[in-house]
């Protein structure tokens, strides 16, 4: 097994190489980090397409289906009442604006709502945190080991995890 530069693991490497080393894995994550909102988006594209058609046939179906409901509602408030016809038209007219304005107030809200969302702007917010530190990170000065720490028993070995 050896470490992303190529060096074996377990061997002492240099400040310079372990700083390499950390800059391509935050570079690694960072990538990592926007294929993950691209296939995340891509996700919620296709299920809020999905969703938008079946909208849009319920829709057509309910539009197409309302006539029949007019009909149906007037004669019955003239079977009812035996008031005149036209009348029973006009109740059933202004039954059908009540419900509209329900619908466009229901909609006004969610509509605000989804607004106010920001689930792919907390990834956008997540890659460039890791990336500023990415860029501001300097590798600290440490003080060099005295020559009896040199010792191959001194030496820690580094293990690497494969996921």
């Amino acid at each position: 097994m050896s470490a992303p530069d190529g060096s074996p693991v377990g061997a002492e490497r240099s400040i310079g190489q372990l700083f390499a080393s950390a800059t391509t894995e935050m570079s690694a994550l960072v990538h990592d980090e926007i294929a993950l909102a691209k296939a995340q988006l891509k996700r919620d594209v296709k299920r809020g397409a999905t969703s938008g058609g079946a909208f849009v046939v319920a829709g057509a179906v309910l539009l197409f289906s309302l006539p029949m409901l007019n009909f149906a509602l007037a004669y019955g408030i003239r079977t009812w009442s035996d008031w005149n016809l036209a009348l029973c038209f006009l109740l059933s007219f202004a039954a059908n604006v009540l419900i509209a304005v329900a619908l466009a107030l229901i909609g006004v809200v969610f509509a605000k709502k989804a607004k106010k969302g920001k689930g792919p702007q907390k990834v956008a917010a997540s890659m460039k945190e890791t990336a500023g530190v990415l860029q501001n990170a300097k590798p600290h000065p440490r003080p060099a080991p005295a020559l009896e720490d040199r010792s191959p028993a001194a030496l820690e070995p580094v293990a690497r995890s494969s996921s």
